[in-house]
């Protein structure tokens, strides 16, 4: 996915639907997210535009530093994002987690990440707050590769 998204170009999130009609209206300001899957959904696809903005402003604000922003810019140089899974999203009054895996290069490696994330909702706002790392989830042979390329793992990404 290039930094600059097309907006006809399917969404980074993995939704299946373009970019112009699920995480830019967020991006943008227009709307807010509606859930904590949806916050979750957005920050990744701002991981992989490199909106840093974006990632900052619905980072809870207790968990924000004077840093952010460097810290993201160094992210940004060295990952390139190739999928998101999302596992599974409970959510109660005004708190939810959502479990995802988001697949990732590295210094010419593909890795994961594992998280069950933490969200709250303040004022009618969603934020992440932090998460768990879990160990990596494991694809099956067969499974649709993470990349969305829609090809199986195994002549994908599973070489």
């Amino acid at each position: 996915m290039t930094m600059q998204n097309s907006t006809n170009e399917r969404c980074p999130c993995s939704s299946g639907s373009s970019y112009s009609s699920c995480c830019q209206p967020l991006h943008d300001g227009i709307v807010t997210a509606a859930s904590a899957e949806q916050l979750m959904r957005s920050r990744y696809s701002a991981f992989c535009l490199k909106k840093a903005p974006y990632l900052i402003a619905t980072l809870h604000p207790d968990y924000r530093s004077a840093d952010d922003e460097q810290s993201l810019a160094e992210l940004f140089e060295q990952t390139q994002w190739l999928g998101l899974k999302v596992i599974s999203h409970k959510s109660k009054n005004n708190t939810a987690t959502v479990e995802f895996s988001a697949f990732y290069q590295d210094a010419n490696q593909v890795a994961q990440l594992h998280e069950r994330s933490r969200f709250v909702k303040i004022d009618n706002c969603w934020f992440y707050q932090d998460g768990d790392i879990l160990p990596p989830i494991t694809l099956a042979r067969n499974d649709s590769c993470f990349c969305g390329s829609g090809n199986k793992y195994k002549k994908c990404h599973g070489r």
